[in-house]
């Protein structure tokens, strides 16, 4: 990790917490993705670009997280106090462990995530709350978002005690800046966005890293 001079410290939060119900019994955050587990994918494509990694997860699962990620970057674990409360609720357990004033939050899954366009989020969120992609035709990609992690782990304690789920409920009360799709070609392809749910999109995944050689 490296921290340029004068920046202010950055975080990545990586979300884990998920049971990986639509990819079968295993977790899909550990599953070796052509000889590299996701997660691990996805922590070395952050690391050049921010100063703090801080994985979100249950309990049960640090014992096999941390097993994956031993050798690699330096980060830390954010663990759900209350287990199954769903994304929102691990964005607000990371974001409060969080060191640097802004943080990128990534779905364990999206393994494909391109580091240059994370950079420019951080970029496009100063002096705002948050900074969102959002491609044409789609919602908030609220899961690959840069957020000030004090005003948003807020919105998001009192949308969970409204009982709202959806990730995007907390981002409407805050001052966000949206990274529309042609800006977002600028710095990365769309693939950036793909996640790995199932099984079907894993082996596509793997297909395509052994295509690239990666």
């Amino acid at each position: 990790m490296s921290l340029e001079s004068g920046r202010d410290e950055r975080t990545a939060i990586i979300l884990a917490g998920g049971h990986s119900t639509r990819f079968g019994e295993a977790d899909k955050a550990v599953a070796d993705l052509a000889g590299t587990p996701m997660i691990r994918r996805v922590v070395d494509r952050l690391d050049p670009v921010v100063d703090e990694i801080v994985v979100n997860c249950r309990d049960e699962q640090v014992t096999a997280i941390r097993s994956v990620l031993e050798g690699g970057p330096e980060f830390s674990f954010a663990v759900d106090p209350i287990p199954d409360r769903g994304p929102m609720a691990g964005i607000m357990t990371g974001l409060r462990d969080a060191s640097g004033e802004y943080a990128v939050v990534i779905a364990c899954d999206m393994p494909f995530v391109e580091p240059a366009l994370v950079d420019h989020l951080f970029e496009r969120a100063a002096g705002h709350e948050a900074a969102v992609p959002r491609l044409e035709d789609q919602w908030f990609q609220t899961t690959q978002a840069v957020y000030r992690a004090g005003p948003m782990a807020e919105a998001c304690e009192r949308a969970l005690e409204r009982d709202e789920r959806r990730v995007v409920e907390p981002l409407l009360d805050l001052d966000y800046v949206v990274v529309d799709e042609d800006e977002v070609r600028e710095y990365a392809p769309l693939e950036t966005f793909e996640n790995v749910n199932t099984r079907e999109e894993f082996e596509a995944a793997l297909e395509r890293l052994k295509e690239d050689g990666a």
